[in-house]
């Protein structure tokens, strides 16, 4: 089997561990993966502590980190097949999203090449006449990301290049799931120069790798991405460090279809929003909200659409949803299938795995009987639809609030009074107004809630890994007064 490697202060490592790789596709090992533990993590997280301080990077202005990050860019575009063609292997994720997605995972690099001299200080208007005070910002520290395996070169992206355009290191936990693109990419960062330190990837277990690397007490900052429970053991941990955090925690969005819509789109939307890979999308618009006087009429078009649906090999461009990444979402989404159904959800299509090997989903529709059956509340991740309908604008803006999570929401109309309405009504970090799933570097993103906290893309996630300093400098030549006198 393919073997990869560490990347840790310059170096590539097969570490003291290892563990099989999965091809979702199949469910048989590929590749052997290695294994950091608390030993791995130290060396690691040590030299993007020195790398940090000492050495060139130390050294470097911003306009020569942008050249870096410029460099990065130009090589993630000429491998983005190599990469993609290790994202379907390692993930299940389709090749030609793949393809499509690492090639503008590039623009994200190139925007904070951009970005990286422009990160500006501030002079203050102080209110004393012998002062010049002005704030310096400075890069946070340590950063340590973690990545899951879904999109992970795009979410590794909006945190690792406005780290390193704010003059931050990182050291970067691939998911024990499917990490080869990511290790793979660290093959990049050495080839476009990077000094040594500072950037490191590693991957490993939650208990083992990211437990000992969000502890660190040199990391300054972590960034993550992933569910909320591994999330509130981050938090905790982060207080042996005081590390600060930014959170990109998933979701369970809105999609929310008026009867004046023009439907063909909003389900055209509506199966991108969902099914689009398998599901396994943090922004999934997975609660369709939909008017009652169109429902049906609605349900009958995605029902087609969905039943349409090409499943088959990751690496037949004609493929439109492959597996999912592991055999435990199988069993996940199998158990809150039939849980739904047991509290009145009505099977649409779908709702079963398909009987072939690897771990494939049959995209699924469930019609729910009210906002509190077990679908509409828990995260899927994976491609299964639940559906209730309203009556009133009210009722709609009110079942999209219904949740715990606040990531990301769709709203088709052709009232551009009620769409204002909504965006306004709506908590959740993204609002998308008759489309759904665009992205942009210079478009930041996050949640509200249970969907984190913190913005990644856009100037907002480059001064998130910065750290202010005041500087006061006196500048009358007088003597200070003896402090001790009155007068």
């Amino acid at each position: 089997m393919k073997r990869f490697q560490h990347y840790i202060d310059g170096q590539f490592s097969d570490g003291a561990n290892s563990f099989p790789s999965i091809d979702p596709a199949t469910g048989a090992p590929w590749a052997e993966m290695p294994e950091a533990r608390a030993a791995e993590v130290d060396e690691a997280v040590t030299a993007a502590h020195r790398a940090l301080y000492s050495g060139p990077w130390a050294e470097m202005n911003a306009t020569q980190r942008g050249k870096l990050l410029s460099r990065l860019a130009e090589l993630l575009t000429e491998n983005a097949q190599t990469l993609a063609e290790l994202e379907t292997r390692d993930t299940g994720k389709i090749i030609r999203e793949t393809s499509a997605q690492i090639a503008y995972v590039a623009d994200y690099y190139r925007y904070y090449a951009g970005l990286a001299d422009k990160i500006e200080g501030a002079h203050l208007p102080i209110d004393k006449p012998d002062m010049e005070v002005w704030l310096r910002r400075e890069p946070i520290g340590v950063v340590a990301m973690i990545v899951p395996w879904n999109s992970q070169l795009f979410l590794a992206a909006v945190k690792l290049g406005p780290a390193l355009a704010a003059g931050c290191t990182a050291v970067l936990k691939a998911s024990e799931d499917g990490p080869a693109p990511m290790l793979e990419f660290a093959r990049l960062i050495h080839e476009a120069g990077f000094p040594a330190g500072v950037v490191n990837v590693l991957t490993g277990f939650g208990e083992t790798c990211g437990s000992a690397l969000t502890r660190h007490p040199k990391v300054a900052h972590i960034a993550f991405t992933g569910g909320p429970e591994a999330a509130r053991h981050i938090v905790r941990g982060s207080a042996d460090n005081l590390a600060s955090t930014s959170l990109e925690l998933g979701g369970k969005s809105p999609f929310i279809v008026f009867a004046d819509a023009d439907l063909e789109s909003a389900a055209n939307a509506q199966v991108a929003g969902i099914f689009a890979a398998a599901g396994q999308s943090c922004v999934a618009g997975s609660r369709l909200v939909v008017d009652r006087r169109v429902k049906d009429k609605f349900l009958t078009l995605l029902k087609t659409k969905a039943e349409a649906i090409r499943i088959g090999d990751p690496f037949d461009m004609a493929t439109e949803v492959g597996p999912l990444a592991t055999a435990r979402q199988i069993a996940h989404i199998g158990d809150l299938i039939n849980r739904a159904a047991d509290a009145g959800a009505k099977v649409i299509c779908g709702g079963a795995a398909l009987n072939r090997d690897g771990f494939y989903q049959a995209p699924t529709i469930l019609d729910c009987d009210g906002v509190s059956s077990p679908s509409m509340v828990e995260e899927f991740f994976g491609p299964v639809l639940s559906v209730v309908s309203f009556e009133t604008e009210a009722e709609a803006l009110a079942i999209a609030n219904d949740t715990h999570y606040g990531l990301a929401s769709g709203v088709f109309t052709t009232n551009l009074s009620r769409a204002h309405r909504m965006i306004r009504g709506i908590h959740a970090g993204v609002v998308w107004v008759n489309t759904y799933r665009a992205v942009s570097p210079i478009a930041p993103f996050g949640g509200y809630g249970l969907s984190g906290h913190g913005r990644e893309g856009g100037l907002a996630a480059a001064l998130d890994y910065t750290k202010t300093k005041t500087v006061w400098l006196r500048t009358s030549d007088d003597p200070i007064p003896d402090p001790f006198v009155m007068r």
